[in-house]
């Protein structure tokens, strides 16, 4: 009697084993359409599944990986951290990757976390997810998207509501008589850069704000660009009075170039940052910042990610954020006060 396997019910059904495979598993990622042609196959040859083969395919590594977008940044070392420890908790280890705000790298990392046979993957993504991004979700591999997602793909996903801490921030800084207020943005090929760029210009609007285009520089998250975007906005014929950098390494490179260049934080220029780093508050001036919850938003992912892992479909999350107002941004603006900084 010949024994009938997968790939006789994969031919008969008109699908690929892998399609086969997932919709005699469960898993929810198939179509309606496979579904019915393998359970017609599985019907028409009396398939019976190898039970000691399919217990052995479906045995769980009780890992996961996590693919961050830059270890240097803090808010991503701490959110690596929170991960860990949440996932510990449920008797799960990390596998950490490094996307290094660069696709092909990710792209790398993800294949490399796959062929570990992780039980899931949490990930920041980088670009527009026409890489290994899109291979996770043809696979089944259970996935949720954190701090940033990807326009056209739905996952579960943990991130922030970048708009109201922006808004407030602009709105403090009014109150401090600012109406030039310079902003160095996100890359706009991330979700995150997009948002918070797009929350700056609707403050800044609201406010009846200038809304100079020289006012805003494009960096790209990493410290380089925040001195960069610093030396340019001081270099306009009307420089900002204020700025609000986008994120944390952007904001330290902030901090550095104003010191170099003899610029006093908080009397000279206000300074607002994005994301909560532990060091900010110890700088003097401490440092205004958008706060929200790393913390919160690890535990977050790791409690998605699982509910994923055990065929559930999730919502996806939204973090609030909030403005602290610290020292760098709380004196009142004295007209005149930056007319001296032009700087060649």
């Amino acid at each position: 009697m010949t024994t009938v396997t997968i790939r006789d019910v994969a031919a008969a059904a008109g699908v690929s084993v892998g399609t086969a495979s997932r919709v005699l598993s469960g898993n929810p990622a198939t179509s309606a359409a496979s579904r019915e042609r393998v359970a017609a196959a599985v019907a028409r040859l009396d398939f019976h599944p190898n039970a000691q083969a399919r217990s052995l395919r479906s045995t769980r590594t009780r890992t996961i990986g996590l693919l961050v977008s830059d270890v240097r940044n803090q808010f991503f070392a701490d959110l690596a951290h929170a991960v860990e420890q949440a996932a510990l908790a449920h008797g799960y280890v990390i596998l950490l990757g490094n996307a290094n705000e660069r696709e092909d790298q990710q792209d790398r990392y993800l294949d490399t976390l796959i062929s570990q046979r992780v039980d899931g993957i949490i990930v920041a993504p980088q670009g527009d997810g026409s890489g290994v991004i899109r291979s996770l979700l043809r696979r089944g591999i259970p996935t949720v998207f954190v701090d940033r997602t990807v326009d056209g793909i739905d996952l579960p996903s943990v991130t922030t509501d970048s708009g109201h801490g922006i808004r407030q921030a602009v709105e403090h800084l009014a109150d401090q008589g600012h109406t030039r207020i310079g902003y160095i943005a996100g890359p706009q090929a991330i979700s995150t850069g997009r948002e918070r760029f797009n929350a700056y210009t609707r403050a800044i609007e609201a406010n009846g704000l200038s809304r100079d285009p020289a006012l805003v520089y494009f960096g790209d998250f990493q410290a380089a660009s925040g001195s960069s975007g610093v030396h340019a906005l001081l270099n306009l014929e009307q420089p900002p009075t204020a700025i609000l950098a986008a994120d944390s390494p952007m904001a330290t490179g902030a901090v550095a170039m104003l010191h170099r260049l003899g610029v006093r934080i908080g009397t000279d220029m206000a300074l607002v940052a994005f994301d909560d780093i532990e060091w900010f508050a110890l700088l003097q001036p401490a440092l205004s910042v958008i706060s929200h919850s790393v913390e919160k938003m690890g535990r977050e992912a790791v409690d998605l990610l699982l509910q994923v892992i055990d065929g559930g479909a999730p919502e996806s999350i939204v973090l609030p954020s909030e403005l602290i107002v610290r020292a760098s941004s709380s004196t009142p603006h004295r007209p005149g006060s930056v007319s001296s900084l032009r700087k060649n």
